[in-house]
């Protein structure tokens, strides 16, 4: 097998966890981004790309087995990034967040892509999915997804606070929700309530229809009329900050001290079934569960092929329990 996986935006925050955790497992990464000076301090196999040049993007993926896009904002690199793994006919991988850049992933390339495409690996939009898709289980259909956000802090990445600031201008300032079936842009006011975290967690207040990539990857393949999504009201404070810091690494693998819970209720009828899962730094457990995929899509053990989400392209509760040095998961009883 091929042991050669670009990362494009290999020097940034998520770019840097991947890069190793690449390493760990094996692969030889190949470090891909527009900036020389940046791309010189990851040494002699870092090759220089630019997404307005699709030229440098085919010799970037050159002898590439795989991709995984790191580079934000993905409203402007996604699409260039999948059109060149298309051509190098490699799978491609992404850490996108931004709910409109997933909705042009699937809508452009569904008739499309001949290899896999998975967009949004990574904690917002993957994880979700695929404890949503494990709690559904045999079930063929739900009524709703609750996706509740329990971060202790948001230091934000540079990446984010751009990805955040393009999203809200294609949104012309509005909000987005899922329900009926559909995304839903309004200009609602976001509701406050009190989410029942489990132990040790607690309750905590959050906000409602505090929407994340996860409105597009879980009804993208679960028949679900309504997506919810909430988020910690500290977390969304820290998040809105004018003077928002980034992460500060406190352990030898660069991790910051935050940690979260990801608490799933899906509920069909008049039953419900829950799957939580909890860790340490959204960032750094996005680097495990994008390169888990890549791991999954070269050797095999997948569903299905063309632009799927995580919970649509593999095996779910497989997969989680695959993290177990990374993530603590609990499941519904036969998961």
């Amino acid at each position: 097998m091929e042991r050669n996986v670009a990362v494009f935006g290999a020097y940034g925050h998520t770019g840097r966890f991947v890069v190793e955790e690449l390493r760990e497992r094996g692969y030889a990464p190949l470090p891909l981004g527009r900036d020389l000076d940046r791309l010189r301090a990851l040494g002699p196999r870092a090759r220089q790309a630019s997404v307005d040049d699709p030229a440098s993007l085919d010799r970037a993926l050159d002898g590439a087995a795989a991709v995984v896009n790191c580079a934000g904002p993905f409203a402007t690199t996604a699409a260039p990034v999948v059109e060149a793994a298309l051509r190098a006919g490699i799978p491609y991988v992404d850490v996108a967040a931004e709910i409109e850049a997933n909705v042009d992933t699937f809508a452009h390339f569904a008739d499309r892509a001949r290899t896999p495409v998975v967009p949004a690996m990574a904690f917002y939009g993957g994880l979700g999915d695929l404890l949503a898709t494990a709690a559904t289980g045999d079930w063929a259909a739900a009524d709703e997804v609750h996706i509740a956000y329990g971060l202790s802090s948001w230091h934000p990445t540079a990446g984010t606070l751009a990805a955040g600031a393009v999203s809200r201008d294609r949104r012309a300032g509005r909000r987005v929700r899922h329900t009926g079936g559909r995304l839903e842009y309004h200009d609602d006011a976001l509701p406050t309530l009190e989410w029942p975290f489990p132990d040790p967690l607690g309750p905590r207040d959050v906000i409602a229809d505090f929407a994340m990539a996860d409105i597009v990857t879980v009804p993208s393949h679960l028949a679900v009329p309504r997506v919810s999504t909430y988020m910690t009201t500290k977390a969304a404070a820290d998040l809105a900050a004018p003077d928002a810091q980034p992460p500060t690494a406190v352990d030898e693998r660069g991790r910051s001290a935050q940690t979260f819970v990801v608490d799933v209720l899906v509920r069909s009828g008049g039953a419900e079934r829950r799957a939580v899962a909890s860790g340490r730094d959204i960032y750094a457990i996005s680097a495990p569960l994008a390169v888990e995929a890549v791991d999954r899509l070269l050797t095999g053990r997948t569903r299905t092929t063309g632009v799927a989400s995580a919970g649509a392209m593999f095996d779910a509760p497989d997969f989680l329990r695959a993290l177990s040095a990374h993530l603590s998961v609990d499941l519904p009883a036969g998961r």
